[in-house]
């Protein structure tokens, strides 16, 4: 029965003269409705091949003893055309809905890890988003000097902050802190040999490893040390005529407790200036100003230690867009800004405006705690959260069946990005307890929402964790709730 339906499938030139299909060549054109109406119809033969044709969107139906209508009785051609007709102008309408919708979506980041590096990591400040706006909609002077009218660079409009911010002589700003690792190497040690103790050859998300990347910058990796215990005199007995530098690497998400020892950073220093080389520090995260509770080193601190390079990311503590910060010594940073691989890296004007307002909040370090997000999560008191978490709760009890159960709980939550790995926040959770297929389910159409609302599953329950809700999130997350359990 299902190859005798093949016929029925309208071709392409009748559907194109349906209204339907015409205001859907209005809307989008013509080559992009042909081609979808060609998947299409292919689709539909596959399924009829099958024996299997779903006509209805719900109802499955077995073509081997016939297509039937309400009536049990046996369609007529008439019958048949017209419904493969109407499947196939849905089933178009459809296709082209998904094609051109947005793939890159707000997403309400319940789950309270703070920086997520699969929902984009740092959320930038909401007065970063109002510049952004501004100057994106016209010219700006990213490389013009107003001064002289002039061709300018497009670094100096950051470089003076960024040097009073972390204490550097100078500094470079590139797309990534993978980039800037990459351009130092490359810059300074193509050809050479870089010293870096064995439990520093890290991997961390994406596949990014130490050792390739160096591989791939033209670098020489020279290990030295164990996984766990590497000394200065490690570092001091591999140096020679082919080294061009000392590096350290942040180790992000990974870390070595117990029978371990490495020097500290201003002993690598002097080990590196009484032998003339840099000594480089790969920081990943980049904290600029200490947070109390967090054990990690501020870019200002590391630069006071003697480090002659240091870079660090501008997506995670920093609360920044993604960015790659290099800086230290002004001899080592001009070399690179006239590297021709500068400019593959460089950013484009819009990050670069995300990321001098980003800076020129930290200015006032005492508003920027509250105004750039990752900061304001990362302080968080307790007693906050567990309003909010109360809260929360209090409007989901008002709108959820009895199906639900609802406390809240004490939890912890994590910085994420790789940053400070061991690091528990402690939180209190909104705990949506039910059957483990109803949590399931509520969590897949949560996820399917719009905006998808992403919360944590742990231990047959659904978490809210107020900590990485931004500003209107916990009412959006609860008419969502609502609408999809009612």
């Amino acid at each position: 029965m299902g190859k005798k339906l093949l016929r029925y499938i309208p071709p392409v030139h009748e559907l194109l003269n349906q209204d339907e299909i015409k205001n859907l060549v209005d809307d989008y054109n013509r080559e992009l409705v042909v081609e979808e109406i060609n998947i299409q119809q292919e689709e539909l033969r596959r399924e009829l091949l099958s024996d299997v044709f779903n006509f209805s969107g719900d109802i499955s139906v077995d073509i081997g003893v016939g297509i039937q209508s309400e009536d049990q009785e046996v369609l007529s051609e008439k019958n048949y055309r017209q419904i493969l007709e109407s499947l196939l102008i849905e089933r178009v309408k459809n296709g082209l809905s998904q094609r051109t919708a947005e793939r890159i979506k707000k997403v309400i980041n319940a789950t309270g890890t703070v920086i997520h590096t699969n929902m984009g990591r740092a959320p930038l400040a909401p007065e970063v988003c109002d510049e952004l706006s501004e100057i994106s909609r016209g010219y700006n002077n990213l490389e013009l000097d107003l001064e002289t009218g002039e061709r300018g660079s497009r670094y100096t409009h950051i470089e003076d902050l960024i040097t009073k911010l972390t204490g550097a002589e100078a500094a470079l700003v590139v797309n990534n802190n993978a980039a800037a690792v990459m351009l130092v190497l490359n810059n300074l040690a193509k050809g050479k040999e870089v010293i870096l103790s064995r439990g520093e050859l890290v991997e961390i998300g994406g596949s990014f490893r130490v050792p390739d990347v160096m591989k791939q910058s033209g670098a020489i990796l020279k290990e030295v040390g164990t996984t766990n215990k590497t000394h200065l005199k490690d570092y001091e007995e591999a140096i020679n005529e082919e080294t061009a530098m000392l590096l350290s690497v942040h180790t992000s998400n990974y870390r070595i407790i117990g029978f371990t020892e490495k020097p500290a950073l201003d002993e690598m220093a002097k080990l590196a200036r009484d032998n003339e080389l840099p000594l480089v520090k790969d920081l990943g995260s980049g904290l600029l100003y200490k947070l109390e509770g967090y054990d990690e080193p501020t870019v200002n601190e590391v630069m006071s230690m003697g480090v002659d390079i240091a870079t660090f990311s501008g997506d995670k503590l920093l609360g920044g867009p993604q960015s790659g910060i290099i800086v230290g010594k002004k001899e080592y940073i001009e070399s690179l800004k006239k590297d021709q691989l500068t400019r593959a890296l460089r950013m484009d004007k819009l990050t670069m405006k995300a990321l001098e307002t980003t800076l020129r909040l930290y200015l006032d370090f005492d508003k920027a705690k509250d105004k750039i997000p990752v900061l304001a999560a990362l302080t968080a008191p307790l007693h906050e959260l567990e309003a909010k978490a109360n809260e929360i709760a209090a409007k989901l009890k008002e709108v959820l069946s009895d199906d639900f159960e609802i406390e809240v709980e004490p939890e912890t939550s994590r910085v994420g990005g790789g940053a400070m790995p061991e690091v528990e926040l402690p939180t209190k959770v909104v705990a949506l307890k039910s059957s483990e297929e109803t949590l399931e389910k509520l969590n897949e159409n949560l996820r399917h929402n719009d905006p998808p609302i992403m919360l944590r599953f742990k231990k047959e329950k659904l978490l809210i964790d107020p900590r990485s809700l931004l500003e209107d999130d916990s009412e959006k997350l609860i008419n969502a709730i609502s609408q999809l359990t009612n």
